[in-house]
């Protein structure tokens, strides 16, 4: 996949000619990712915490570092289900850090089984989901460059705030904040995007069947 030169506003055309954020063009795995599931919504207390869980991992790192060792991280996290997570003890650790399929980072991988611990205490306050979507900003923009895309945001700060008192580790306003555009709290694709929030409505409108049921 060669790279097209981004246009001012920082997209860029796709194999079949539509506009996407630049990012997507980089490479196939970056397309797919974009295309069918960045800033589309997250729900549920797995899947939510196995985006925390990545999240925190990426930080230094290149998001499709992460991307493609995804598949090694799910098996390696029993599929992210924060109930066995939880009960990781010094022998998982050992084996994560000897795994080559994922990040070895100590801090990283106990923050993990720290936060899987957290997930399960949420359970009596309403839930991870609860926590994580009740700081949805009652307005946002998409923006229309790169450089409209904020590190983090006063919503951010509050969900790691939340978290951190909660007993979550290495969740950091700008790690929530990609969070939070990775699972659709917010919508970032660009203005212009055929993949943000407006264009898949647009798209969806135009492929609904017209006329009534004769």
């Amino acid at each position: 996949m060669t790279p097209e030169a981004p246009t001012p506003d920082g997209l860029v055309a796709g194999p079949d000619g539509r506009l996407r954020c630049a990012w997507a063009g980089s490479a196939p795995d970056y397309l797919d990712y974009h295309d069918h599931e960045w800033g589309r919504e997250v729900r549920g207390e797995t899947p939510l915490y196995e985006r925390l869980t990545l999240e925190a991992f990426q930080s230094g790192l290149a998001w499709i570092t992460i991307l493609r060792k995804r598949p090694a991280f799910r098996a390696a996290f029993a599929g992210f289900d924060p109930e066995v997570v939880a009960r990781f003890g010094d022998d998982d650790v050992t084996r994560l850090m000897a795994d080559a399929g994922i990040v070895r980072n100590a801090r990283k991988v106990q923050a993990a089984i720290t936060n899987a611990r957290a997930v399960l205490r949420l359970r009596d306050q309403g839930g991870l989901d609860e926590l994580f979507w009740s700081h949805r900003p009652d307005t946002h923009r998409r923006p229309r460059t790169p450089a409209d895309v904020p590190a983090s945001t006063p919503e951010s700060v509050a969900l790691a705030t939340a978290l951190k008192k909660s007993g979550f580790a290495h969740v950091g306003p700008t790690t929530m904040y990609a969070a939070m555009q990775a699972c659709g709290v917010v919508d970032d694709h660009l203005e212009g995007c055929v993949s943000g929030r407006e264009g898949r409505d647009a798209a969806a409108a135009q492929a609904a069947p017209t006329g009534g049921a004769g």
